[in-house]
């Protein structure tokens, strides 16, 4: 499985399809792995070079002590694309892979083709709650939150109707160390791009979930408000909208990335 070796630690990387094609980088969400993009691959393969990673703390990549911010977890995707020698790509992030993309976008800007920001925010949540998660990880152990996060990234409807798939995201959960979690926890409740995220250049799609508790429509909606030229799309899902509409989901990041 291959490995880069990225501003002293290790990403663990997965790169498919035809290297003709563009590259298009999917940056997953806290607490899970790149395999969160499982149903976004066939849609995407015969226009993309696709790009997954394991964000810092998660999956196969390392995990060194803590906290992380914005700054370390957007370097790394540059030190990733220096040694596959990738100038530029489009980005997709979702949640936490969104607080990278924007990083991306405003520091940057060069590396990104066009940009998806996915079920995220220009600042998500606030210090009170990310701190209370955090106290509640370090006291509890991750297990102890994974029932509520899987109540807030899914509707009951499909946690009723799709359970194996709400499972295979469970596992991944339970996999992650709760010293990735706290680290990037950190890194998402210190983001703030509320004040600059005007600076964004890059061709921008936000796709929110209409029963999104953790990222709203509302969040959405600023994004592409402030982001010039940017479209905005509501899918009928909570967080994981890639996973819970996913059809939905690669019409609107096909219709974005080949137009």
């Amino acid at each position: 499985m291959p490995f880069a070796e990225v501003n002293n630690v290790r990403i663990h990387y997965e790169l498919t399809g035809d290297s003709a094609l563009p590259v298009l980088v999917f940056s997953h969400s806290l607490g899970v792995n790149f395999s969160m993009w499982d149903a976004q691959l066939s849609a995407v393969a015969s226009s993309s070079c696709v790009l997954r990673y394991d964000t810092l703390g998660h999956g196969k990549s390392s995990t060194p002590a803590g906290p992380y911010s914005a700054t370390d977890l957007g370097t790394d995707v540059v030190g990733l694309l220096d040694a596959l020698k990738i100038e530029q790509a489009n980005f997709c992030g979702l949640s936490m892979g969104g607080v990278i993309g924007q990083w991306l976008a405003i520091n940057a800007p060069t590396r990104i083709r066009k940009l998806v920001l996915a079920s995220t925010a220009a600042k998500i949540g606030t210090q009170e709650t990310w701190n209370t998660r955090i106290a509640t990880v370090e006291q509890q152990g991750l297990q102890s939150i994974i029932p509520g996060t899987l109540e807030r990234w899914f509707t009951a409807d499909f946690r009723g109707s799709a359970p194996e798939i709400v499972a295979d995201i469970a596992t991944s959960l339970e996999a992650t160390t709760a010293q990735g979690y706290l680290a990037c926890c950190a890194a998402i409740r210190d983001a703030d791009f509320r004040a600059n995220i005007a600076e964004v250049t890059a061709p921008t799609l936000v796709i929110s979930g209409s029963e999104d508790p953790v990222t709203t429509p509302e969040d959405g909606r600023f994004l592409a408000q402030n982001i010039a030229g940017a479209k905005f799309v509501e899918l009928p899902a909570a967080h994981l909208s890639n996973v819970e509409s996913a059809r939905e989901f690669n019409a609107a990041l096909l219709n974005f990335l080949t137009v």
